[in-house]
């Protein structure tokens, strides 16, 4: 059974700093790009940050290029996403996700909200 497990959602305040987790179980994660989405306004959710199977390629919205860092542990089939200097704007459900050339997985969200 494919899982995708995230945590570490909580409520923090505007300039701190926070770390998601997503654990991943059920298929081969190593092989799997990983990525976070949350929702955007006019679209279903936004690409926040994303990393290749491999892990040597990295990608991020303009909306969080060098406050947030994706990482993942391929012994852990875990993939991080570090989050600092958190705005209001950052208030969103985060969402895990794993795609490879033929199947995508989701995962059910953690809720950070930013606010003081």
């Amino acid at each position: 059974q494919v899982q995708l497990v995230e945590s570490g959602g909580v409520l923090v305040q505007p300039g701190r700093s926070l770390r998601l987790s997503c654990a991943a179980s059920g298929f081969t994660f190593s092989s799997y790009a990983m990525r976070w989405y949350r929702p955007a306004p006019g679209k279903e959710r936004e690409l926040v940050a994303g990393m290749s199977s491999a892990g040597g390629v990295r990608t991020y919205a303009d909306s969080v290029k060098g406050r947030f860092t994706i990482s993942r542990d391929n012994a852990k089939n875990t993939v991080y996403l570090q989050m600092n200097n958190l705005d209001r704007d950052d208030t969103a459900v985060y969402y895990c996700n794993a795609v490879s050339s033929r199947i995508t997985y989701w995962g059910q969200g953690t809720q950070v909200t930013v606010s003081s």
